[in-house]
């Protein structure tokens, strides 16, 4: 494997569980997925299935008394899920960046973005005030701010939504991080603002060299801005492959059902079609696979055998329709 091809993160059967009054709660079970320089991995999913709880073990933010209880995370060649407090601090923001949903929690009110960026800068890079306010205004100036070196002494409530998540993301790739975990960072975006992001996001991931996961509930944000999809289901990753593939063919009954809940823009339906049922509660995952109750392909294989993912071509689904068998 070339050095291109190795991957800037490797998450190797992840698993994350949480301790309570009647026995653990796995909140993650055997995840792997890895993302390349330069690429973006959408990971995709209803809420509870398990994908913003990914991001926050590799950034080693899991609440206690939540913990890693099993499987390996890699960041450029350097397992990292071994690692104490102080010394993940020292990963997070220099080579893990984090772009969050609304980007009024990820800014100080108090102080000016000038400050702000330079204060980033100057905790991760060996450089002076002057040469940090410099490299502010410039990252400013990439991610589309007009006149950076005037709004690099603005406060963030000079500046409109999209300019403030133009902003967040600028803090995210302050110190060149290796990789970038965007969670739903265009929830809280109108749509023509969420397209100008994602499709900055997208540039300056190409431009830089960047992988990016990009956690999101939205099929259109995955189209526009992956490369590849995993999609996730109940604590588990249930398909992977190109956004292609897992967008115009999936495999799995889950992906298939996410993608025919899609408006059509070719003409009106009388009824949007939708997955009956729910996301298990995490202490109430049912044996075998975890969406057979949901599922109208379930047979009796699926409600007593849980599935594994199972690689075909460049995509992999976790399906005993897709595994060669029977449900």
């Amino acid at each position: 494997m070339g050095e291109a091809d190795k991957p800037v993160i490797d998450v190797r059967e992840l698993r994350v569980e949480f301790p309570g009054r009647r026995g653990s709660v796995t909140a993650l079970s055997d995840v792997s997925l890895s993302i390349k320089a330069g690429e973006i991995l959408g990971v995709v999913g209803e809420s509870g299935a398990g994908k913003s709880m990914t991001g926050l073990a590799i950034q080693g933010l899991l609440e206690r008394p939540g913990h890693i209880s099993g499987g390996e995370i890699w960041l450029a060649g350097r397992r990292i899920d071994q690692l104490n407090d102080q010394a993940m601090e020292q990963i997070r923001g220099r080579e893990i960046g984090a772009i969050f949903q609304d980007p009024l929690t990820s800014l100080n009110p108090l102080f000016t973005v000038g400050a702000q960026l330079g204060e980033t800068i100057r905790q991760h890079l060996p450089v002076s005030k002057r040469e940090a306010k410099l490299r502010a205004i410039q990252l400013l100036r990439d991610v589309g701010i007009p006149s950076p070196e005037e709004r690099v002494k603005q406060y963030p409530h000079q500046f409109s939504g999209g300019m403030r998540q133009r902003v967040v993301i600028a803090l995210a790739l302050a110190a060149s991080p290796k990789l970038v975990i965007a969670d739903e960072p265009t929830t809280a975006l109108d749509v023509s603002i969420q397209a100008q992001v994602i499709s900055l996001l997208r540039k300056l991931c190409k431009e830089k060299q960047t992988a990016v996961m990009l956690v999101t509930h939205d099929m259109g944000v995955i189209a526009e801005a992956a490369d590849r999809v995993a999609v996730m289901y109940a604590g588990r990753l249930i398909e992977l492959g190109p956004v292609e593939q897992v967008l115009h063919a999936p495999r799995h009954p889950y992906t298939q059902g996410l993608m025919a809940s899609i408006p059509s823009l070719d003409g009106r339906v009388e009824k949007l079609s939708q997955i009956d049922g729910s996301m298990p509660r995490l202490d109430a995952i049912p044996i075998g696979c975890a969406f057979s109750p949901r599922c109208s392909h379930a047979g009796p294989r699926c409600l007593k055998e849980r599935p594994e993912l199972t690689f075909a071509g460049e995509g992999a689904s976790a399906c005993w329709l897709n595994a060669g068998g029977t449900a």
